[in-house]
């Protein structure tokens, strides 16, 4: 099943809240932003996906052409309160020193350095914070996951991206998984279904999915698109499988792993064909999309498949809470627009 990536609003799951929390908007061209410049900096030094990009970019791989963008900046931090997040900072720091990246001391410093942002921080509580004076000084930016800690965070986000006409966008680095390319463009035919797979550590300071999870869910929209209606979720201490129904009657499941062999992954159940995805391909195919995106302005993925994603997992939480009840992502998307800015 084929999907417009540029449809800006289409699903009836965020109809009722998208007139007023995310206005119909062309980011085809940013307001301020210097299509000459390439400048990259980065925030939050607290993830290995900082040091991941910082090398690609600065000493490019063979085979990858990056456009001349270079990292030039970064804001440590980055959180101040995970340990297994802010005790790699110091590392990391050092890491991208040796590719000649200078250390600011705010994020209002970088910003005054960089033509486009990397927002990287592990904790995405500090996401929103971070994010509003980038917007506001109308440089466009990736979000890497988690987006946000909760829906309405990546509502406001999204709410200022259309005020000030600057366009951002997050993604897993799974959604370029090896064969998904080809099954957007109809290799199976119609997506009936899928089922995919990651490791699901839980982190008590976010939602269960939202810190690791988000990988194999947002696998699973890469392949089924938007449209979930219905979640239901089976919780254990070593695994969590997550069922969707989507609008057509599709049904779509997460597997998410915390104990034995750990991996990424999932099979997809066409009208053609059931085909078993290929492997994960590492960041530098999101980073090509990252680029792509820092010099049109459009975003690979749109805000409305981002929400439902965020949506998914917030109702994953919720049918845990109850025991494993349907939740309504509708419901829960209207509970989060109450709360967005």
């Amino acid at each position: 099943m084929k999907k417009n990536r540029r449809t800006f609003i289409r699903s009836s799951v965020i109809t009722g809240i998208a007139t007023t929390l995310i206005p119909r908007i062309s980011f085809s061209r940013g307001k301020t932003v210097d299509p000459d410049g390439k400048r990259v900096g980065i925030i939050g030094l607290d993830t290995s996906h900082s040091t991941a990009f910082t090398k690609a970019l600065n000493n490019p791989p063979e085979g990858y052409d990056f456009s001349g963008y270079k990292v030039v900046a970064a804001y440590p931090y980055g959180s101040r309160e995970i340990e297994s997040s802010y005790s790699r900072i110091p590392e990391y720091t050092e890491e991208v020193k040796k590719y000649g990246v200078e250390i600011t001391s705010s994020v209002e410093e970088l910003i005054g350095k960089s033509d486009l942002i990397l927002l990287e921080t592990n904790d995405g509580r500090l996401h929103l914070e971070q994010a509003l004076p980038v917007i506001k000084a109308g440089k466009r930016m990736f979000i890497d996951k988690p987006m946000t800690a909760s829906l309405s965070d990546a509502m406001t986000i999204f709410n200022a991206s259309a005020k000030y006409g600057v366009p951002v966008f997050s993604s897993s680095s799974l959604r370029y998984t090896e064969g998904l390319k080809e099954i957007a463009e109809g290799e199976v035919g119609n997506v009936l279904g899928a089922e995919t797979y990651s490791p699901a550590t839980l982190e008590k300071t976010h939602p269960d999915l939202f810190w690791y999870g988000i990988h194999g869910v947002e696998l699973l929209f890469a392949i089924m698109g938007t449209g979930c209606t219905k979640v239901t979720r089976i919780h254990t201490e070593d695994t969590d499988v997550v069922a969707g129904t989507w609008e057509n009657g599709r049904i779509g499941t997460f597997r998410g792993l915390r104990a034995g062999k750990k991996g990424y992954g999932g099979c997809v159940f066409g009208e053609k064909e059931i085909k078993v995805l290929g492997n994960y391909q590492g960041y530098n195919p999101l980073l090509l999309e990252i680029i792509k995106f820092f010099n049109t302005g459009i975003p690979p993925v749109t805000p409305e498949e981002t929400l439902e994603i965020l949506a998914f997992m917030e109702a994953a939480d919720e049918s845990k809470k109850k025991g494993g009840s349907s939740v309504d992502i509708r419901k829960v998307m209207d509970k989060a627009g109450k709360k967005a800015n």
